[in-house]
C-alpha cells in the first residue's frame, strides 16, 4: 500500500503543479509533440541566419536578442519557422519525423549519438509507433524491429529471436534505461514481463554482439527500454483497455516540471479471467516514477523506481488433437508464475564545457520468481503418471555503472571509458511434483495433469550464489577522413561466484572471464546515404540454473550437475547501409551479417520431456535484414521489417552411443529457426477527418523444424491486425482487431528427436478485439 500512496500523491502533485509562468520572450522551451518530453540540442536560429542558440539538457534556451521569427530545427523532427509574439511565453512542440532515420540513439554507446555514426544495426522505435500500437503485450510492439521476433507465449511470457532460433537462452540483454534489469547468470526469458509498457518512451533494438560496452549476454542483442521523462509542461493520462477475452487494464500517467525539478510518474493494473484459452487468468500491477533535479543545466540527477507484481496461472501447450480442433484446454490447472520485481537506479551526470559527458549509475534490484511451472511436467508416452516440479528463483543486485566521454581536438575523436560493478546474492531451489496423467484413447497424449502431492523431499535444485560481475571496458571514436568514422572498443567481464549446492553438499568458487572486442567504421556518402561495418566477438557464460539443475540421469563419470558447462562465443561480422531516396519520402535499412558460435548452449529434449544441456559444438548464423519507410503524403505511411537468415548446425554431436543410428546433426538447421521472418503495415491519416488513424499490419513466420534432427516441420504462420483510433479533444477512443481473419496458428510448436515423441503446441489467440479510451490532458 505504501507504493500506491506514494504514487498517487506523487500523481496529484504533477497534475496540479502550477502552470509555467510568462516567461520573457529571450527564454523558452523545446519539446516533444508527442510525449511532451524536453529536447536538448536542439538548434533556433534567425531567418537572416545572424545569430542563434540552442537547447539545454532540459530543453530551455535564452535568445540575446528578441527576432521576428526563429527556425528550429533537430535531427528526428520536423524543420518549423516560429513566429515571435512580443510579451509571450515561447514553447515550441516539435512533430517526429517517423520516417526519418537520422534520429538520435542512445544504445549504442551509453551516450546519445547519431544512428548515421553509429556503426551496428540498430533500430529505434519511436513513441508515435508505441502510442498508436496501444500494446496490450510488449511483443506487439517489438515485432515491428527489422530482424526481430518476439515469440508470444500468452500473458506476456514470450521468448526471443535476434539473430538466433526462438530460443529461451541467455543470448539476449534487456534494459531499463540503460541498465540491465536483471544480473548476469540470472537470465530469465519471461522478464521483460516484469516491465511496465504503459511508461516507455521508446524502445531500441539492437542487433548482434554489443558485449564491448554492455557485456556479456548481449549476443544476438540487446533491448533497451528508455522510459517517460518528466513533461515540460503538465500533463496527465489515463484510460481504460478491454477484449473480449476477459482482459482488463486501468492506465494512468502525469508528469510536470517546476523550476529545476521534474517528476513523472505512472503504471497500470490488469487482470485476465476466463479466456479463450482455459486456465490462463492473471493479474499484473506495474508502477513507475521517474523525478529529475538540475542542480544547473549541465549537472543532473536522475532517479527512477519501478516496482511490477506478475501473478499467472501458466496453461502452457496443448497437443495436436486440442489445438486443430481449437479445443484450447488446459492440460493442467494448477501451474502458475508470480514474479515481484523491484528495480531503482540513482544517476548523477555532468556535462563538461568542451563538449565531454560523465555519470555515475547506482542501481538496486530486488526479484523473486516462483512457480509451478508447466513446461517442466515430465511424462513418457503411455505412462499414466507424471512429475513436475516447483521452484523459487530469488536474487538481490547492488551495483553501479560509471562512465565518462572525453571529447579531443583532433580527428574529431572521443575516447570512451567505463567500469561496471554488480553483487548479486541469489538463491534457487526445486522441488518434485507428483502427478496423474489421464490419458486419451490412443494413450499417446495427456486430456489432463492431476496434482497429487507436492514432494519437498525430492530436491532436484537447492543452492546458494554470491554473484561478483565486474567489468572495464574502453572505446574510441574517430575520423581518419572526412565522413569517415571508426569505433574501436575492448570489454573485460568477469563473472564469478562462490555457491553452496544443499544437494551434494558441496561449496565452491567458478568464474568465468572473456575479453570481447570489437571494430566498426560508417561512412556517410551524402544526401542522407551511408554505409557501415563492424566486426565483434560476443561471450555468454551459463545460467546458474543451467549449471545446478540435477541430471536426469548421471553421466558415465558419475556427474549429476552441469559444472563443466562452457561459456557461449560468438564472432560477428557485418555490413550494412542506408539511403533516403526520392526526396526523403523513401528510407532504406539494411545489414547482411554472419555470426558463428562456440560452445553455444544447447539442449537435447529427452522423452520424458526433460532436457539434457551440452555446452558443445559449432554453429552458424548467416541473414540479411531489411528495413523500409515510405511516406509518398502526409495521409499515407507504410512501413516494412524483415529478415531472411540461416540457423544451423556446423558442429554439434548428438549421441556417443554406437547403437544410435544418428550419431550428430552436422549441417541440419537448428530447430525452431524460421528462415524468413517480416513484418509490415500501411496506416493511413485522412485529411478529410482530422486525428482519425488507421492502420493494417501483416506478420508472417516462415516454417520451422520442431527438432534437431530435422523429420518434421511446422508449417509457420500468417497474421493480420488491424487498428484504428480517433481524437477528439484530449478524449481517444481506439480499437485493434488482433489476427482479423482468425487464423489457425501456434507461436511455439516443438518436438523431440525420438519416433514417439509427439508436437506440443502453444496456440495463438483466436480474432481478439481490444477497445480502450484514454483522456489526455496537457497544460501550458
Amino acid at each position: 500500500m505504501k507504493i500506491y500512496k506514494l504514487l498517487i500523491t506523487a500523481w496529484l502533485w504533477a497534475i496540479i503543479v502550477c502552470s509555467a509562468s510568462a516567461q520573457d520572450v529571450k527564454q523558452g522551451l523545446v519539446f516533444d509533440a508527442q510525449t511532451k518530453e524536453p529536447l536538448p540540442g536542439v538548434t533556433l536560429s534567425w531567418a537572416d541566419g545572424k545569430s542563434g542558440a540552442v537547447t539545454d539538457a532540459n530543453g530551455h534556451f535564452s535568445l540575446a536578442t528578441s527576432p521576428t521569427k526563429v527556425i528550429v530545427s533537430a535531427v528526428g523532427y520536423r524543420r518549423q519557422e516560429i513566429t515571435v509574439t512580443p510579451g509571450q511565453p515561447l514553447q515550441i512542440a516539435l512533430e517526429p519525423a517517423a520516417e526519418d532515420l537520422q534520429t538520435v540513439v542512445v544504445t549504442g554507446n551509453r551516450e546519445a549519438a547519431l544512428r548515421t555514426e553509429t556503426p551496428i544495426a540498430i533500430s529505434k522505435l519511436s513513441a508515435k509507433l508505441i502510442n498508436e500500437t496501444k500494446p496490450t503485450s510488449i511483443y506487439e510492439v517489438i515485432n515491428k524491429t527489422p530482424g526481430v521476433l518476439m515469440v508470444n507465449l500468452n500473458n506476456e511470457q514470450h521468448m526471443m529471436a535476434i539473430r538466433q532460433p526462438m530460443t529461451t537462452n541467455a543470448y539476449f540483454l534487456y534494459m531499463e534505461d540503460g541498465v540491465p534489469i536483471r544480473p548476469m547468470g540470472v537470465f530469465n526469458h519471461n522478464a521483460l514481463l516484469e516491465m511496465n509498457q504503459f511508461t516507455v518512451s521508446s524502445i531500441e533494438v539492437v542487433k548482434g554482439p554489443v558485449s564491448s560496452i554492455y557485456g556479456p549476454e548481449a549476443v544476438g542483442g540487446a533491448v533497451n527500454f528508455i522510459t517517460q521523462r518528466p513533461t515540460a509542461v503538465p500533463t496527465a493520462r489515463v484510460g481504460i483497455q478491454v477484449d473480449q477475452w476477459g482482459y482488463q487494464r486501468l492506465q494512468v500517467g502525469a508528469g510536470a516540471r517546476q523550476g529545476k525539478f521534474g517528476i513523472y510518474v505512472g503504471g497500470f493494473v490488469s487482470r485476465q479471467r476466463n479466456s479463450w484459452l482455459a486456465s490462463s487468468d492473471y493479474d499484473k500491477s506495474s508502477y513507475f516514477a521517474r523525478l529529475e533535479y538540475a542542480f544547473t543545466p549541465r549537472t543532473r540527477l536522475t532517479g527512477t523506481l519501478s516496482y511490477n507484481d506478475y501473478n499467472s496461472q501458466t496453461s502452457g501447450s496443448v497437443d495436436s488433437t486440442a489445438f486443430f480442433a481449437r479445443q484450447y484446454v488446459s492440460t493442467t490447472d494448477f501451474t502458475y508464475r508470480k514474479t515481484v520485481s523491484l528495480r531503482s537506479r540513482l544517476t548523477l551526470e555532468h556535462d563538461w564545457k568542451d563538449g565531454s559527458q560523465s555519470f555515475i549509475t547506482a542501481f538496486v534490484r530486488n526479484n523473486s520468481v516462483g512457480q509451478n511451472p508447466a513446461y517442466s511436467i515430465r511424462w513418457t508416452t503411455g505412462a499414466t503418471t507424471a512429475t513436475g516440479q516447483i521452484n523459487s528463483n530469488d536474487f538481490k543486485s547492488y551495483g553501479f555503472i560509471t562512465q565518462h566521454t572525453q571529447r579531443l581536438n583532433f580527428l574529431n575523436s572521443k575516447l570512451i571509458v567505463g567500469a561496471t560493478v554488480d553483487l548479486s546474492p541469489n538463491t534457487y531451489y526445486a522441488y518434485q511434483t507428483d502427478m496423474a496423467a489421464e490419458l486419451r484413447a490412443d494413450k499417446k497424449s495427456v486430456v489432463k495433469y492431476t496434482l497429487l502431492a507436492e514432494r519437498p523431499d525430492i530436491q532436484l535444485a537447492n543452492y546458494q550464489a554470491d554473484i561478483h560481475n565486474v567489468a572495464a571496458y574502453v572505446q574510441y571514436d574517430f575520423e581518419p577522413l572526412p565522413k569517415f568514422r571508426v569505433s574501436a572498443g575492448l570489454r573485460y567481464d568477469r563473472m564469478a561466484f562462490d555457491y553452496t549446492n544443499a544437494l551434494d553438499k558441496s561449496s565452491g568458487n567458478k568464474d568465468y572471464s572473456q575479453a570481447t572486442p570489437k571494430i566498426g567504421a560508417t561512412y556517410d556518402l551524402g544526401n542522407g546515404k551511408g554505409l557501415y561495418a563492424n566486426y565483434a566477438k560476443g561471450f555468454s557464460p551459463p545460467a546458474l540454473t543451467s549449471i545446478f539443475l540435477k541430471r536426469t540421469t548421471p553421466t558415465a563419470s558419475g556427474d549429476q550437475f552441469y559444472y563443466n558447462l562452457q561459456p557461449a562465443k560468438f564472432d560477428n561480422m557485418e555490413i550494412g547501409g542506408w539511403a533516403s531516396l526520392l526526396n526523403n519520402k523513401v528510407y532504406v535499412d539494411a545489414a547482411l551479417y554472419q555470426m558463428n558460435g562456440t560452445n553455444e548452449l544447447l539442449s537435447i529434449r529427452q522423452p520424458d520431456n526433460s532436457t539434457d544441456y551440452q555446452s558443445a559444438g559449432r554453429t552458424l548464423h548467416r541473414g540479411v535484414e531489411l528495413g523500409i519507410t515510405y511516406r509518398p503524403s502526409k495521409q499515407v505511411f507504410f512501413r516494412f521489417g524483415g529478415t531472411h537468415a540461416v540457423h544451423q548446425f556446423v558442429e554439434f554431436t548428438l549421441s556417443q552411443r554406437a547403437s544410435d543410428a544418428l550419431q550428430n546433426v552436422n549441417g541440419k538447421d537448428m530447430p525452431s529457426a524460421p528462415r524468413t521472418l517480416w513484418n509490415t503495415e500501411i496506416s493511413y491519416y485522412p485529411s478529410w477527418l482530422k486525428n482519425f488513424r488507421t492502420s493494417v499490419e501483416w506478420q508472417h513466420v516462415a516454417s520451422w523444424y520442431q527438432n534437431q534432427t530435422n523429420t518434421v516441420n511446422y508449417g509457420g504462420y500468417d497474421f493480420a491486425n488491424v487498428r484504428v483510433g480517433y481524437q477528439w479533444k484530449g478524449i481517444e477512443v481506439f480499437s485493434n482487431i488482433l489476427n482479423v481473419t482468425n487464423a489457425l496458428f501456434a507461436t511455439n510448436a516443438t518436438r523431440g528427436n525420438n519416433a514417439t515423441d509427439r508436437t506440443t503446441y502453444t496456440p495463438a489467440a483466436p480474432r481478439t478485439f481490444v477497445f480502450g479510451v484514454q483522456y489526455n490532458f496537457s497544460g501550458k
